[in-house]
C-alpha cells in the first residue's frame, strides 16, 4: 500500500481520505492516535469485531481531551475503518468485499482494496491420477492426471478465504515444476495459459470442523462458496473452490438486456 501523507488515511474501501485538523499541539495530537489506531486496525492487530478501548480511556492515555478523541473516531467512522454503537462503544468494523459474479475476480487486488495486506499461504500441493470425482470436477478424460492445491489467503492477519484447486496437468503440464511458493496458482494460471469460457457456480454451507479452523470462525458459521471451471483451447484447465466467510462477502452482478423491448404501438 502507497505511503500516506501527513493527514491521510486508508478507508475501509482502499480509498485515502483526507483529514483536516486545527494547527497546533492539539492537531498533532489527532494526527498520532489516529495514526495510533489506524496503524492497528491495517496491520490486523486489532481484527475485525476488536472492542476499541473507551474514549475516556483514550483520552486519558493520551491525556487529551475527550473531544479530541471523539473527532478522531468520527473520522475512522467515515473512512468504513470502526463503526460505533451507543452505549456498547466502538469496534473495528468488518470489511465488506463485493466481487462481480461472471469476473475472473484477482483475490489480491480485492485485499488491497480494503486497504489490508494479502498474503497467501499454500498449505499442500498434491499430483496424482485423476479420481472419478475429479474427472466430474474437470470435465477430464480417464487416465488424466492433476495437480490438487490448498492455500488460504489472508487479509491483513485474518484469513481471506480458502482455495481449494484442481489443475488438468494434461493441458497445463507446468504446473508440474510449480510450488506456487511465490505466486497464488490463481494468478500462475492466467499467466501461463489465459482461459477462453468459464462456468461459476454459488452456494451456501455451514462451515465444517476444518473449514472453520482456518478461516478463524466458530464451526456451523454460514459461507459462501464459489466454485469455477476454466477451458481453454486444449481442453479443461481448472476447477477451483473459494469459501469466505459469509458475514464478510457479497456477490454483484450487473448486467444490460440482450435488446430494447418491443415499443407499444
Amino acid at each position: 500500500m502507497a505511503a500516506l501523507n501527513e493527514g491521510d488515511h486508508a478507508s475501509g474501501d482502499g480509498r485515502t481520505v483526507t483529514t483536516k485538523t486545527g494547527s497546533g499541539k492539539e492537531g498533532t495530537l489527532h494526527q498520532r492516535i489516529l495514526r495510533d489506531i489506524e496503524s492497528r486496525i491495517l496491520s490486523g492487530e486489532w481484527p475485525p469485531g476488536h472492542h476499541i478501548p473507551f474514549e475516556v480511556d483514550l483520552a486519558t492515555e493520551y491525556d487529551c481531551s475527550r473531544m479530541t478523541v471523539n473527532k478522531v473516531m468520527t473520522e475512522l467512522a467515515k473512512a468504513g475503518l470502526v463503526e460505533r454503537h451507543r452505549k456498547a462503544g466502538s469496534f473495528v468494523r468488518q470489511p465488506q468485499v463485493q466481487s462481480a459474479v461472471l469476473e475472473i475476480h484477482d483475490i489480491e487486488a480485492e485485499v488491497k482494496s480494503l486497504g489490508l495486506a494479502y498474503a497467501f499461504t499454500l498449505v499442500r500441493k498434491t499430483e496424482r491420477l485423476a479420481t472419478a470425482d475429479d474427472r466430474r470436477l474437470l470435465e477430464a478424460s480417464e487416465g488424466a492426471s492433476v495437480a490438487e492445491v490448498l492455500c488460504v489467503h489472508f487479509a491483513g492477519a485474518r484469513p481471506f478465504c480458502i482455495e481449494e484447486r484442481l489443475i488438468n496437468l494434461a493441458v497445463v503440464p507446468e504446473a508440474s515444476g510449480s510450488d506456487f511458493a511465490g505466486m497464488p496458482p490463481g494468478r500462475w494460471l492466467l499467466r501461463e495459459l489465459p482461459w477462453t469460457t468459464a462456468e461459476h457456480r454459488i452456494s451456501a454451507v455451514s462451515a465444517e470442523v476444518e473449514t472453520a479452523r482456518m478461516l478463524r470462525i466458530a464451526k456451523g458459521a454460514a459461507c459462501l462458496v464459489i466454485e469455477r471451471r476454466t477451458w481453454s483451447g486444449l481442453g479443461p484447465v481448472t476447477w477451483v473452490r473459494f469459501t469466505y466467510p459469509g458475514e464478510s462477502h457479497a456477490l454483484v452482478a450487473r448486467f444490460t438486456p440482450a435488446s430494447n423491448p418491443p415499443e407499444r404501438s
